[in-house]
């Protein structure tokens, strides 16, 4: 007897003709913004398809655009497997990005492709392409996917197309990287330290709180993870654990849940808090397009609930998604957010009344769930308050950047939760503007001003080979004239905070081609002298916690050379 069976079949992806590219691009899940963003796209897909034509390559579409929708986005996941099913497997792919883009669109396709991956951005403000790119990068890093990248204003520049000759050539870019330099071991640095007692007194402190931290432990609370496609965002239990972090699972619907039990009372109170305080706010009536006090309202409830739910569970720092779920029940979180990581903010009662919570302190918040801030922020808030600095942190889209004045000085934004602290006159200069209804229906305040100019630690904790890296590295926040500040609020999001950085020792170009995320977590010192000793006792503690450190640009670490590009950062 023979057993018959219906077996599946796959469809035959064919092979590719020579000189041809597939190109395809991952899009927002909402779809309000993958067809605001779409006219910037097609420039985009025209300029890389221009500059592979002048070497004699052809690029075909992966997809055609949807005439239901008027755009060319893969918008879902399972659109990015069917669309995927289309494209010879070892064919050379470009994504091609100019918009935001969920990652776990394309993902799963990106996986196994088996032929050159090359991904793209235009080097441009008025769409978070870049921060797209560096998302999707962060990505293809964590699952060990190989893939080359390039960005480019318009594909015209010849440092640009000598990348996509490159890429055409050999199926690989290889990008300048000479600014990273490894920390050296513990044991070499304590023995610096007997020389540099300020080196020593660093590394003293950034080992004591690694042990502290692994000894004693500490939750994070994440209301839900995975925001806005970013994987790169999660990090597994197994890396998370090593640390001595572990993760306590939250719904946003118990955040909302609780938002409904704070009593308009309470929260009227935490606005009149931050009038007296001096944060001002753009007001209208129109629920659809301005900034109501009904808003207001059930952002200061969020807040509340943020800081009660954070007690319930002891937490010792707390990240919140929003956008997919909350974004259609409830104005942005973003305001709460920028509060919770500012040390003077509305004091906020238990329960019972019997206590202030987190009285004098910042509560760090991880914005959009990204837990690689989270670590980061915990640590952070641990080494600047160990040391007396203000801890405020927050973390900000790598956005966009251009030259002013003979340097690179990048835009850095995020969607209005920063602390007011990070402002020269802290609430005074936060204005809170409505948040752009094509990406927040429900509308919400920002804290909206300009980071005051001082000194800065950046740094970004990631994923690659299956274990934890830190990126870590020195800037400097600068004072534009008001005139170019509102240029470049203008071209990206005037809603948002914005801060203007120079990194020391690292090009536009070595930044974009290193990083692994699209976020860069940042604080403040007092002097370049503090943020340089917080920087070594922060390396050191991820350091003793078996990260691997690196040091990127001019750094004042014992034993490591000064960057190659010079402390202005000056861009290629």
């Amino acid at each position: 007897m023979t057993t018959s069976y219906t077996l599946p079949t796959v469809a035959d992806r064919g092979t590719v003709a020579p000189k041809t590219a597939y190109l395809l691009a991952s899009g927002d899940l909402r779809e309000s913004a993958n067809t605001a963003g779409w006219p910037t796209q097609v420039a985009l897909e025209a300029a890389i398809t221009g500059a592979l034509a002048e070497l004699g390559w052809s690029v075909v579409r992966a997809n055609p655009v949807d005439p239901a929708t008027g755009h060319g986005f893969i918008s879902s996941q399972r659109m990015g497997l069917e669309v995927f099913k289309s494209i010879p497997a070892d064919a050379p792919l470009i994504v091609a990005e100019a918009v935001w883009q969920y990652s776990h669109h394309v993902l799963a396709g990106l996986r196994t492709h088996r032929g050159p991956i090359l991904t793209a951005a235009n080097f441009a403000g008025d769409w978070p392409g870049l921060v797209g790119l560096l998302g999707l990068n962060a990505g293809l890093t964590k699952m060990g996917t190989p893939y080359s990248t390039v960005w480019s204003v318009d594909f015209t520049d010849d440092w640009a197309r000598d990348r996509v000759r490159e890429w055409v050539e050999t199926g690989r870019i290889v990008h300048d990287d000479s600014h990273v330099h490894p920390l050296p071991s513990l044991d070499e640095l304590a023995a610096s330290g007997e020389s540099d007692t300020a080196a020593g007194a660093a590394v003293e402190l950034g080992t004591a709180l690694a042990h502290q931290l692994q000894t004693d432990k500490a939750i994070i609370g994440v209301f839900d993870e995975g925001c806005m496609g970013m994987y790169n965002a999660i990090i597994d239990d197994e890396l998370l654990n090593t640390l001595g972090i572990y993760k306590e699972r939250l719904s946003q619907s118990a955040l909302f849940a609780e938002m409904q039990r704070v009593d308009d009372a309470e929260a009227e109170a935490v606005g009149r808090w931050l009038a007296e305080a001096g944060m001002t706010f753009v007001t209208g009536t129109d629920e659809a397009t301005e900034l109501t006090e009904r808003q207001l309202i059930e952002q200061h409830k969020m807040y509340i609930a943020a800081l009660r739910i954070s007690d319930d569970f002891g937490l010792d720092a707390v990240g919140i998604q929003y956008q997919q779920g909350l974004k259609d029940l409830t104005p942005a979180s973003d305001l709460p957010e920028g509060l919770l990581n500012n040390v003077e903010r509305p004091p906020v009662t238990s329960r019972d009344g019997s206590r202030v919570l987190w009285e004098g302190q910042a509560l760090p918040h991880f914005n959009e769930a990204d837990e690689g801030v989270a670590a980061d922020a915990l640590v952070t808030n641990r080494v600047w308050t160990a040391m007396g600095l203000d801890p405020a942190t927050t973390l900000h889209d790598v956005r966009w950047g251009e030259d002013y004045d003979g340097r690179f000085v990048w835009v850095y934004e995020i969607s209005g939760s920063v602390p007011p602290s990070h402002f020269e006159n802290g609430y005074a200069d936060a204005v809170g503007w409505r948040q752009d209804p094509v990406f927040f229906p429900a509308g919400g305040s920002t804290i909206k001003g300009v980071s005051k100019p001082g000194e800065i630690v950046w740094s970004r904790l990631y994923v690659q080979g299956g274990a934890l890296h830190l990126d870590i590295g020195r800037a400097s926040a600068v004072a534009l004239p008001a005139e170019e500040t509102e240029r470049r609020w203008q071209a990206t999001n005037p809603e948002w905070p914005i801060m203007h950085v120079v990194l020391h020792g690292i090009s536009r170009d070595q930044f974009m081609a290193r990083h692994k995320a699209n976020h860069a977590q940042v604080a403040y010192a007092p002097t370049a002298a503090e943020a340089d000793a917080a920087l070594l006792a922060k390396a050191t503690v991820f350091a003793a916690l078996g990260v691997q450190v690196h040091l990127c640009g001019d750094v004042a670490v014992p034993g490591v050379g000064a960057g190659v590009a010079g402390a202005s950062g000056a861009g290629a």
